[in-house]
């Protein structure tokens, strides 16, 4: 399986770089231990008081109920942080709704673009990042332009 994935990463390369997509404006890199570092001082004190110290979500997040996408989500491994790009990731803390999303739409995620500055945001991005395991950041990866943020030595171990 893994061989397969990484034929199909090594096919599709040419052809993001063919379309000349820019990188995103907005990335996190995991692999920055100054930045991961950074993020982990900034999310332990703005987003851990919601999204729990471990990353873990409010309990019962998952739950479809009549407080349904009230509840902090996870953002390690069990959450679903990993299935949205950088880009996306950035523009939910920065403004509390992925882009697109109109205004009239309540968000229970506040904005935090007068809390934090840029800088902050992928900082704590980052952080959450470098806590996956390597086939989700993999996986997540592909999300973005370019791939960016495929992890280091992605090719070279087991995942």
């Amino acid at each position: 399986m893994r061989q397969f994935l990484f034929g199909l990463l090594a096919a599709l390369m040419p052809l993001a770089s063919a379309f000349g997509a820019p990188p995103p404006s907005h990335f996190a890199d995991a692999d920055n231990d100054a930045m991961v570092t950074e993020g982990r001082q900034v999310y332990r004190s703005q987003c851990a008081g919601c999204h729990g110290r471990n990353l873990q979500g409010q309990p019962l997040w998952q739950l479809e109920d009549q407080y349904a996408h009230r509840r902090a989500p996870a953002h390690d491994a069990s959450g679903h942080t990993w299935m949205h790009s950088d880009e996306d990731l950035f523009a939910m803390t920065k403004y509390g709704r992925f882009p697109g999303v109109p205004k009239s739409f309540h968000s229970y995620m506040p904005a935090f673009e007068k809390r934090l500055s840029d800088g902050e945001i992928l900082a704590v991005l980052a952080y959450i990042k470098a806590d996956w395991p390597l086939g989700i950041r993999v996986s997540q990866s592909l999300l973005n332009p370019h791939f960016r943020g495929m992890p280091r030595d992605a090719n070279k171990v087991a995942w």
